[in-house]
């Protein structure tokens, strides 16, 4: 009984301790143009870049690439417009609160909480908004292609 409980201790400490991933689409619901651009503007969100390394500098050579690490401060009621990352791939923490995600693939809104990942592949285009009671904070590291992009 002691190997047991100490194998199950083990297991839910290797768990907790690796991020979880976020909600994702259920399988059924996938699908495209499920979810169709939204003209919503930015509203209550702050965008922060916290660090930025142009990849041309790197021993990669990746040219016209910078990737950067960003905040997203969300009020309740806030919105990250409709943008897509055809063009740059990004990995998203939530760092705290809660935001919902209306992806064009996905026929559902997705729930992504604190403590989860969210990965946006060239496939993804969607707004978020914050549906919760408090202020959601996101980290995004992506790979910008354009300095003109704008898009959060």
């Amino acid at each position: 009984m002691r190997n047991v409980l100490i194998a199950a201790v083990a297991g839910f400490a290797s768990f907790a301790a690796a991020p979880a991933l976020a909600g994702q689409c259920p399988p059924d619901k996938v699908m495209a143009d499920a979810t169709k651009p939204n003209a919503t503007p930015a509203s209550g969100v702050t965008d922060t870049v916290l660090a930025a390394i142009d990849l041309a500098q790197e021993p990669a050579k990746i040219e016209n690439r910078t990737l950067r690490l960003r905040r997203l401060t969300i009020a309740p009621g806030g919105v990250v417009p409709w943008h897509s990352h055809g063009d740059r791939p990004a990995i998203i923490y939530v760092v705290t609160g809660e935001v919902t995600e209306y992806a064009s693939n996905c026929a559902v809104p997705i729930v992504h909480k604190a403590g989860e990942v969210a990965r946006e592949t060239h496939v993804t285009a969607h707004w978020w908004k914050n549906t919760g009671k408090g202020t959601a904070v996101l980290l995004s590291a992506d790979l910008l292609h354009d300095a003109n992009d704008h898009n959060m």
